[in-house]
């Protein structure tokens, strides 16, 4: 089955949703869904209980042609009580672009939480 849009829901990581959206020239695949729910769960459970909704958009940058960098992934990260982060990945394959906005997210998340904390503390 070829899925356009997607929601997945992670089980036991607190109430964060997971939206999956692609462009039009994007069709993922059940398996692929479930490999990047997992990828995610993996890497951004530790901020679970500040995030509300992440959404997952990806695109190429190219459509069918061939180019360097071309595929792009866009996490946007809902906290509740905050604004949205938002950050881009760019690889040559989709695993490549999701995996540096994951990084790119995380050092984000670590600095907003750090100072969350530190004003709890004051």
């Amino acid at each position: 089955m070829t899925i356009k849009s997607i929601d997945l829901k992670l089980l036991k990581i607190n109430n964060m949703t997971i939206q999956l959206n692609t462009d039009k020239n994007l069709s993922v695949q059940d398996e692929y869904g479930s490999k990047l729910e997992s990828l995610i769960a993996e890497n951004l459970s530790r901020f679970s209980e500040y995030i509300t909704r992440l959404e997952v958009h990806l695109s190429d940058e190219n459509s069918s042609k061939e180019g360097i960098n071309d595929k792009r992934c866009l996490l946007e990260a809902r906290l509740e009580g905050r604004q949205p982060i938002a950050v881009t990945g760019l690889g040559n394959t989709y695993d490549l672009a999701v995996n540096s906005a994951i990084d790119k997210l995380k050092t984000s998340l670590d600095t907003i939480i750090g100072r969350i904390r530190s004003s709890h503390r004051s």
